[in-house]
């Protein structure tokens, strides 16, 4: 008989894979509100804006995908998402500078950065994301 050893999820990773549900689905909404805002803007920034709209609602989307993989301590998981997260912070600096939704993409733009330190900087999450597979850990089947 094998044992199982239960690996908490240290708070950090938690409370950013809570993030990662709720800002993706927020940077969603957002890119939807920035797609929209095309028709308020001048006729030569209508395609910048549709565009960082709908990259925006892309990578809000993604961030959503990539939420359950982190919750399991993906190391890949936590890369592509901080790339998605990384390119949003971008976007969102472009959809200040083009749109008017200055109070919405701030608060965006801090969870965002939020997640990212959460995953990166606090000792426990890195080691979460750096422990070896349970897979990896079991003994292979002797026949």
């Amino acid at each position: 008989m094998t044992t199982t050893v239960e690996l908490r999820r240290p708070l950090p990773v938690t409370i950013a894979v809570a993030l990662v549900y709720v800002g993706g689905l927020l940077n969603t909404a957002l890119g939807v509100l920035v797609l929209l805002s095309r028709y308020e803007v001048d006729a030569d920034d209508v395609l910048p804006v549709s565009l960082v709209g709908a990259a925006t609602i892309l990578l809000g989307l993604l961030t959503v995908a990539g939420g359950s993989s982190l919750a399991r301590g993906s190391r890949l998981a936590r890369n592509l998402l901080t790339g998605y997260l990384s390119l949003l912070v971008v976007l969102q600096a472009l959809s200040l500078v083009l749109t008017e939704l200055e109070p919405t993409i701030v608060i965006a733009m801090v969870a965002a950065l939020a997640v990212i330190a959460a995953v990166w900087i606090p000792p426990k999450a890195r080691r979460y994301f750096l422990r070896a597979s349970p897979d990896a850990a079991a003994p292979a089947p002797t026949i």
